[in-house]
């Protein structure tokens, strides 16, 4: 009997215990299915933007309406949702507990620990009936500076983690702008836009942050404490990159001149790409400064030092990975299954972001290359439908992120809780970046002018200077680190500054045009469409045995790098890292003809020289001698030869 008594209580203890955890697990379940309603809605409402987006787009455009871009669109119906989201009526408020440190912490507050473990010591949890069960320990992630407690669930659901736009909405944007960069007429004008993407950019950064420390220094005191030199640097560094992806597109449908066009896109490719390094530069220089109040050359010369480096070894990540791509298409047979193909491709692309990101360089400026690269020899070995599929994917995940971030620009206006509008500071924003704008183009295309022939003419260097939109990567270093207050007005006048830019000045780019009498019809933007003439020219070369030479253009006696360049790339890497001819057998040296034959694939053999210009994604990679053409040619196809276009 009294057996069966203890048996009897204790079944009752533990019944008790176990509807005590039951209704625990309940109410945790609730928890868990309403955040993952929360996550859903918050996904549909950026869904319903883009789509909103697209639908609209497809409107302009069978409207022909040119005075708004997709990127202004976006903008514009983020801002309206994020009105909606941050003043419209929510019950689904935040909750929260105040916590304090121990007394005898000797953790370095300044710092925020990465993880909170919070429990209560000495205290057990006592259920209704009497039953004493053991408390529990829950972690918490660090999110950041806390400035609006009474914040709702959908506020803090429709801010993501920074890390999100470098990892995953970053590289699909610059991949892009390396796979399908025109490379003709890029590499025509690769000393421009090395020296405007380079040189512009880091004069820019340091005209912008050194007009802002002086500006800051007359602002309230309260500011004024939180801005270093060194932050308005970076300041400088984050603002100086430009986005013109609307001036593009309308240069696009215009077919604005094709050196103005490359001249915009080749720097707003590069400038990314060197802005991000500057960045990193500048807080590395900060690590190293012992904050005497004096300018160390040590700390300056190693920034340097770093800024070279990582910039070079990210550009040999990224190319490496794309010519071991291109080995590993060109010595498998994995074309003959162009899914996998197709998965290998992205995949290895991908990889030379992460590779540079663990090694703690530049994964945009290692994926950039890596783009180029892939598009100047993988492309080629790549089965037809896999060429058609890698365009057409990353063409729509540029299309995707591109928006995506611009509607979240919009609605982060009213939801991210760490936005600081001082009302000086983002003047003071607007005009310095408009200056250092100018610093970028206008000194240094009167240097290129100097010796290039021909010249960049006035109403091309006022549409490059008009170019200077702002967009997805300086708000990605701008909310990369928003905890103290300077980094919260960055922020804050960064993204009025991208908006004014995409909506304005974007709507404005076909009035621009016309106010700046810059001819359009006349350019080519498509490299492709020039291939038939290419044949033709191939042709010139091959049977042109007479007649008067053409003088060679001022191009051509400036493109010397570029034939060297160019004729280690025809006899050597596309024919190593290619099936395009000739054979390494006949272009290496004798001594070389065993590795040369292992490395020679039987397809470099036997297929023949005219389907390979045909199928070639970038014959023209570097610049052309201009070839004498045949009297009997027809002279309107003659100059199109000579120059280049593939149309009249």
């Amino acid at each position: 009997m009294k057996m069966n008594f203890l048996l009897g209580i204790s079944l009752y203890i533990c019944l008790i215990v176990g509807c005590y955890a039951s209704g625990e697990d309940i109410a945790l379940d609730a928890k868990a299915t309403l955040l993952h309603r929360i996550d859903s809605l918050n996904l549909l409402i950026y869904t319903c933007l883009l789509t909103l987006t697209v639908l609209t787009i497809w409107v302009f455009k069978h409207r022909r309406v040119s005075w708004l871009h997709e990127t202004g669109l976006a903008v514009i119906y983020g801002l309206i949702v994020g009105a909606i989201i941050r003043y419209g009526a929510s019950t689904n408020q935040v909750t929260y507990i105040d916590a304090m440190p121990a007394a005898d912490s000797t953790y370095n507050l300044s710092v925020p620990p990465d993880m909170l473990r919070f429990h209560f010591p000495n205290k057990m949890e006592t259920s209704a009936e009497g039953i004493t069960v053991p408390n529990k320990t829950y972690a918490y992630s660090f999110r950041g500076e806390i400035v609006n407690v009474a914040q709702n669930e959908i506020d803090l659901k429709a801010t993501f983690d920074p890390e999100i736009f470098f990892n995953i909405i970053l590289p699909p944007i610059i991949f892009h702008a390396g796979y399908c960069l025109k490379r003709k007429y890029f590499f025509r004008n690769l000393g421009a836009i090395l020296t405007f993407a380079m040189v512009g950019t880091a004069l820019s950064a340091l005209v912008i942050g050194s007009l802002m420390y002086g500006c800051v220094q007359l602002m309230p005191k309260s500011l004024a404490a939180s801005f270093t030199f060194l932050d308005t640097l970076y300041f400088g560094a984050l603002i100086s990159p430009t986005d013109p992806l609307t001036v593009l597109a309308i240069f696009s449908q215009l077919k604005v001149d094709v050196n103005l066009y490359a001249m915009i896109f080749g720097e707003s490719v590069l400038n990314d790409a060197v802005a991000l390094v500057l960045s990193g530069a500048i807080q590395n220089y900060e690590k190293r400064y012992s904050n005497d109040g004096g300018f160390e050359i040590t700390a300056f010369l190693g920034a340097i030092g770093d800024f070279i480096g990582i910039f070079s070894l990210s550009l040999l990540i990224g190319a490496l990975m794309g010519c071991f791509t291109a080995l590993m298409t060109k010595f498998t047979h994995v074309r003959d299954w162009p899914l996998l193909e197709s998965a290998l491709f992205v995949l290895m692309s991908y990889a030379a972001f992460l590779i540079a990101e663990v090694c703690e360089l530049t994964g945009v400026v290692a994926v950039l290359f890596c783009g180029i690269c892939q598009a100047h020899y993988t492309y080629n070995n790549l089965s037809a439908d896999s060429r058609n599929r890698t365009k057409q994917l990353f063409e729509l995940l540029n299309f995707l992120a591109e928006n995506f971030i611009f509607t979240y620009i919009g609605v982060s206006m009213f939801t991210f809780p760490k936005h600081h509008f001082d009302p000086w500071f983002i003047i003071a924003g607007f005009i310095t970046s408009t200056l250092g704008r100018a610093v970028n183009i206008y000194p240094l295309s009167f240097l290129l002018n100097l010796g290039r022939k021909p010249p960049i003419p006035m109403n091309f260097q006022h549409m490059l200077f008009f170019s200077g939109l702002r967009g997805a990567m300086s708000f990605a270093l701008a909310i990369r680190n928003t905890v103290s207050e300077a980094r919260q007005a960055m922020l804050t006048t960064t993204s009025l500054i991208v908006i004014a830019t995409v909506v304005l000045q974007g709507g404005a780019a076909t009035h621009a045009l016309a106010y700046l009498r810059i001819p359009t019809g006349q350019g080519q933007n498509d490299e492709n469409e020039a291939l038939p003439y290419r044949d033709v020219r191939s042709l010139y070369q091959a049977t042109d045995t007479g007649g008067p030479e053409t003088p060679r253009s001022e191009g051509g006696e400036k493109a010397r790098l570029a034939r060297l360049w160019g004729a280690v790339d025809s006899k050597l890497l596309k024919p190593l890292l290619t099936h395009a001819r000739p054979p390494l057998t006949d272009t290496l040296p004798a001594f070389f003809r065993p590795i040369a034959r292992v490395l020679t694939t039987t397809r470099q053999y036997t297929q023949g020289e005219n389907n390979l210009h045909r199928t070639d994604s970038d014959s023209d990679l570097c610049i052309d001698e201009p070839q004498p053409v045949p009297a009997s040619i027809d002279p309107q196809l003659s100059y199109n030869v000579r120059n280049g276009f593939g149309n009249v």
